[in-house]
């Protein structure tokens, strides 16, 4: 890393081999060459009934190149507005990419289509050969949507209408978001910079910034609560045309899981609600308080207000990386020294942080919103598991490549959880062991049983925007706050300030249904880590494995190689004990250092 402390504010990403080094000039070549492929691969409707495997292999070898090329466009358009939605270029480039790639793609519908009308046995002799090996898996697939496929006209509608539909909207609400400013004594803070406050240890900060961002939601409530109804009322239209029979089907299918397999998630979550009371119970007693308010649930246990450098972070999770595999560690080394990562955080920018796996032809990108607390640092070890998962999966190619939403989340609370895991064998004084356990559990507790919480929201407010119309923004609030408070129990105090927030999560208006993955790829990493201290270094190999096995095989078929069975429904219940035992230990840090008697 060199002598000299790098400056977060340089830590910026290049995004030029993505468009050839061209610029957003590049970008219209990329999508040229797309769409005079799609042109040239028209030909080929009506005909697929008629091909043996050899030649859908080639025909499925240009519809990849067609992919990747629209995937390069509209990852370096995608990633230049997250990093800076302000800019109106960037916006304007990212309609064209979407304008374009869909007129493109309009051109390839047939091939879904008849994909899915041939007969199972055609199928299945066609899946058996070896020339197929490179996308067997997403053919498979492919078939699961063929009760829910309109005719080529309505396909097409729908498509183009898209661009102007639902995705416009889902534009909209993140350029609201990114341009709200918060204001703390009298300064203007980004939306992130603000959110990060409420980590502070000093309550009476953590009340005041709630107050300002609930001050800030508030102008553009209305406006957001428009567009949600929006949302929920144009994804009732889809499933209805569809035929989906709930909301949640569609995002099941995406995920290659069960209406089934999901609800047993969910119900086991909710049903070990007490590890979450418990848990703000227990800030609620080191705190000499009969309950702590919503505005205190993420803060730390006990004074911890440390900051740490860019440098310091980086070092924390590639030694913690080290320690499990020095391959591993050295595939994350290369999101630093060859700019794969945009980290500082500005005006404008988006908010939270994310992976895009771009294509296997290059490399994947991490976007973080670096603001030197602990916190960062986890966040940055969960987005280079996701960033380490993508590299090693290129070699799958582009069919293959991308996991379902709920095996994605492994490699990332995997990396997360081994960071901290390392970070707790080397702290020997009792309140460092018990703060590392507090950002531990708070994690868990964020990602497993807010993240159900949430789906709980989201369950609701679709059911009820097609049972009672639109609905109000005091309505939407009424069914986040129902939702939230079986999670946070007794001990938490539900303010008028928090029935506002789920006005900024964007996984309610870009991604319905994705929140449950969280609590999926969470329970099912834990589990996996415990394996991995059960087998010592012999697991290794597996979990690289996995992880380089992409999406060329269904969520369970991955799981039996790391020796997970997510068939089983006592499952999630292994993974819930998992974070049951961290609260027992996190208790008795709290007893060793004299916090609890």
């Amino acid at each position: 890393m060199g002598s000299a402390a790098t400056d977060v504010e340089q830590v910026t990403w290049d995004l030029e081999p993505l468009v050839d080094g061209k610029g957003p000039r590049g970008v219209d070549d990329l999508l040229d060459e797309a769409d005079q492929l799609a042109d040239k691969l028209a030909d080929q409707r009506g005909k697929l009934a008629g091909f043996d495997a050899t030649t859908l292999a080639v025909v499925m070898d240009d519809l990849a190149t067609v992919r990747d090329l629209i995937t390069r466009a509209g990852t370096y358009a995608g990633l230049l507005y997250a990093a800076d939605s302000n800019a109106p270029e960037h916006g304007a480039l990212v309609q064209k990419v979407q304008e374009r790639a869909t007129a493109t793609s309009t051109k390839l519908i047939f091939f879904e289509l008849e994909w899915a009308a041939l007969d199972d046995a055609k199928v299945e002799e066609l899946l058996a050969d070896p020339a197929l090996d490179s996308c067997r898996h997403y053919l498979r697939m492919e078939r699961r949507y063929k009760d829910h496929l309109l005719s080529e006209p309505e396909e097409k509608i729908l498509a183009e209408k898209k661009v102007t539909g639902r995705s416009a909207w889902q534009r909209l609400f993140d350029d609201l978001i990114s341009a709200l400013e918060v204001e703390i004594d009298e300064q203007p803070k980004t939306f992130e910079e603000a959110m990060s406050l409420m980590s502070s240890p000093d309550r009476e900060i953590r009340k005041q910034t709630a107050q300002a961002i609930t001050d800030a939601l508030k102008p553009g409530l209305k406006t957001r609560s428009f567009l949600f109804n929006t949302i929920l009322a144009d994804k009732a239209t889809d499933d209805r045309l569809r035929g989906y029979p709930n909301w949640i089907r569609s995002r099941n299918l995406s995920n290659e899981a069960s209406d089934e397999s999901v609800q047993a998630l969910v119900d086991a979550v909710i049903a070990r609600y007490d590890i979450p009371n418990r848990w703000y119970g227990l800030k609620a007693k080191v705190w000499g308080l009969e309950k702590i308010a919503d505005y205190d649930r993420i803060a730390s246990l006990i004074d911890d207000d440390e900051t740490i450098g860019w440098d310091d972070a980086v070092e924390m999770v590639l030694s913690s990386y080290a320690s499990f595999s020095p391959d591993i560690a050295r595939l994350a080394k290369q999101f630093f020294d060859d700019r794969w990562i945009d980290a500082p955080v500005r005006p404008g920018k988006r908010l939270g942080a994310f992976c895009s796996y771009a294509t296997p032809g290059l490399h994947p990108y991490v976007f973080l919103n670096y603001t030197h607390k602990r916190r960062d640092v986890a966040t940055m070890a969960h987005e280079l598991g996701h960033g380490v998962h993508a590299a090693l999966s290129r070699p799958q190619g582009i069919y293959h490549h991308m996991t379902p939403l709920t095996v994605a989340e492994t490699a990332s609370v995997f990396g997360e959880t081994v960071t901290v895991g390392r970070m707790l064998e080397q702290a020997t004084d009792p309140m460092s062991r018990f703060s590392l356990l507090c950002a531990s559990m708070e994690r868990s507790i964020a990602t497993v049983f807010r993240q159900i919480a949430m789906n709980r929201f989201e369950d609701a407010v679709h059911n009820a925007r097609r049972t009672e119309g639109e609905l109000s923004t005091e309505r939407i609030s009424e069914l986040w706050a129902e939702t939230q408070m079986p999670m946070l129990g007794d001990s938490v105090e539900v303010t008028e300030n928090y029935r506002s927030w789920w006005s900024y999560i964007p996984h309610f208006i870009g991604s319905p249904g994705y929140v449950y993955a969280y609590a999926y790829g969470e329970l099912l990493a834990l589990s996996v880590y415990q394996r991995y201290l059960e087998v010592g270094p012999a697991f290794v190999p597996k979990y690289i494995e996995m992880l380089s096995a992409g999406g060329s095989m269904s969520p369970e078929q991955l799981g039996k190689i790391v020796e997970c069975d997510l068939t089983d429904p006592g499952f999630w219940n292994g993974g819930l004990s998992i974070i049951e035992r961290q609260l027992d230990d996190t208790e008795a840090a709290a007893r060793e250092a004299g916090i609890l008697s």
